[in-house]
């Protein structure tokens, strides 16, 4: 049951205000997100039975609401994205509207069709994927603990959990500390300031992710990086790894993106490139998740998750050292090159019957 209560490892910090930011996409301006509200009830034990695989009836009332939020946090529902105000109403920018806008134009076409591996688009998350955050977080639980004077399980299975788990839920129910609502939020706080401590001090990305940026770079692939960070805080961590370069898009806290599907879209208008055509990179099986409802490709890096929990993901590997270019042309090859695209259906006519006629010689 405590995997309900899992988020992202940076949203161990703060939000604070963001300045509204515009999309790279000129025909996408002021786009803005719809507040996250209760579904009709029965709307949405029908998504948590399509996403989870289980009756949501038999669920107690609490635990229901603990898997709606999580569904909220991935962007569970297919067809869900942003909403842009204009003079003529409001305008829905889902996933089939940014997969029909970004069509290839003629010229890229013909480009396409002569290198079709700069047609795709890469988005990368921050967490244990560009970058191995668990030992930063560990050593910002720790470095807490040491300054309450106490100390954190060393159990794997534990520690696991404080990884995967909400700070909320890891001082309440992990950790167990008895301490008032102020304090908990006085320690989040402290707890936020300790773990960027601990990631500005980063000094490598992810084993392999140096070679592997190269090789797609070479193929003139361009990639995103998404997170819960501020985007200071990012470019200053991805110059001091290296690798910032590499990167084409950044999406940021400032991007104001809370679901995880709506990160992967915002990275997809910032590289131009139709949500179909991009491959996601996680580590996490909601991120997984997310990525198909995107319509994306999803590859996933065992590690932090193990492999059966990421059998959705359309090809699993335990490092970059595994990935050539070659696997991402492999990974559209057998859909073809309109893949997702809307289709229609002709259905012909049949031709008019001839009336046969028998010519008689006497």
């Amino acid at each position: 049951m405590e995997c309900c209560n899992i988020i992202r490892g940076s949203a161990l910090l703060p939000k604070r205000p963001s300045p509204s930011v515009l999309s790279d996409s000129q025909f996408l301006t002021n786009l803005k997100l719809p507040r996250l509200k209760r579904q009709n009830p029965v709307k949405q034990r029908l998504l948590i039975r399509n996403a989870c695989g289980f009756d949501p009836n038999e669920l107690p009332f609490s635990l229901e609401n603990n898997l709606w939020k999580s569904l909220l946090t991935i962007g569970a529902e297919y067809g869900e994205g942003f909403e842009t105000f204009r003079p003529d109403g409001p305008l829905k920018v889902d996933v089939d509207f940014l997969n029909d806008r970004l069509q290839e134009g003629f010229l890229q076409r013909i480009r396409y069709a002569m290198k079709p591996d700069e047609a795709f688009g890469l988005v990368f998350s921050w967490d244990n994927v560009v970058a191995d955050t668990r030992a930063l977080k560990l050593n910002a639980w720790r470095q807490l603990a040491s300054e309450e004077g106490k100390e954190i399980p060393e159990d794997p299975g534990t520690q696991r959990l404080m990884l995967c788990s909400g700070p909320d839920h890891v001082l309440n129910k992990i950790l167990q500390w008895d301490i008032s609502e102020a304090d908990a939020d006085m320690l989040k706080m402290r707890l936020s300031q300790l773990y960027y401590e601990n990631l500005l001090q980063l000094d490598s990305p992810s084993e392999g992710m140096v070679e592997w940026l190269e090789a797609v770079s070479n193929a003139r692939i361009p990639c995103a990086v998404v997170s819960n960070l501020d985007r200071k805080t990012m470019v200053e961590v991805l110059e001091r790894i290296g690798i910032k370069d590499y990167f084409q898009a950044i999406v940021s806290e400032e991007d104001g993106m809370d679901a995880i599907a709506h990160r992967f879209l915002s990275a997809a208008v910032k590289l131009d490139r139709k949500p179909s055509k991009c491959v996601v990179f996680e580590d996490d099986p909601r991120g997984v998740t997310a990525a198909h409802n995107c319509t994306m490709m999803a590859v996933a890096l065992i590690g932090a998750h193990p492999a059966y929990d990421l059998v959705q993901a359309d090809l699993a590997v335990a490092s970059y050292s595994e990935l050539s270019v070659i696997n991402l042309r492999r990974l559209f090859a057998h859909k073809g090159s309109n893949f997702m695209d809307l289709q229609k259906q002709f259905t012909e006519k049949s031709p008019p019957k001839r009336r046969l006629t028998t010519d008689t010689i006497f």
